[in-house]
């Protein structure tokens, strides 16, 4: 065997490894991606097979709690999307305010395993505010949002 061809096993195998090395990252990070969708995505098509995060506005008069299991009513001006949680709700968590729950879709619920509440009157998560701009819902110097109530959106 030749240098030149023992070079060339060399570097042909460094390259086979830095790719198996690089698939082996993609393939970890593909578990751990996080989607964000708008109530208004989900309507427009049905996503979140996988885990996936949901964001808007909890619609007053939509909150039921029966013990642990929770449900309400998760908007964004144009549609809104039914959210079951079993848990505990943040102590910041109240109809009219900005949430992101992070689930799946089941037969058109969305089955939440964890809800985050914002931390002040004046934060929104980024996702949720993007989201209301793009629906019209909210426009930049304005006071955030602070409920749907009657807009009609309440898909009961």
């Amino acid at each position: 065997m030749t240098r030149k061809r023992r070079r060339l096993y060399f570097v042909l195998l460094g390259l086979l490894g830095l790719g198996a090395g690089a698939a082996l990252v993609l393939t970890a990070f593909q578990d751990n991606v996080v989607f964000f969708y708008s109530p208004k995505d989900i309507a427009a098509k049905p996503v979140c097979e996988q885990r996936c995060r949901i964001g808007g506005i909890v619609v007053g008069g939509s909150l039921v709690k029966e013990g642990q299991n929770i449900a309400f009513d998760l908007a964004d001006a144009a549609e809104s999307v039914k959210v079951k949680y079993v848990g505990i709700l943040p102590d910041l968590f109240r109809e009219g305010q900005g949430v992101v729950a992070e689930g799946r879709m089941n037969n058109g619920v969305f089955v939440a395993s964890n809800v985050l509440a914002k931390h002040d009157e004046n934060y929104m998560p980024p996702e949720v505010a993007k989201a209301l701009k793009d629906s019209g819902h909210w426009k930049e110097g304005e006071a955030p949002p602070t409920g749907i109530k009657d807009t009609g959106m309440n898909n009961n």
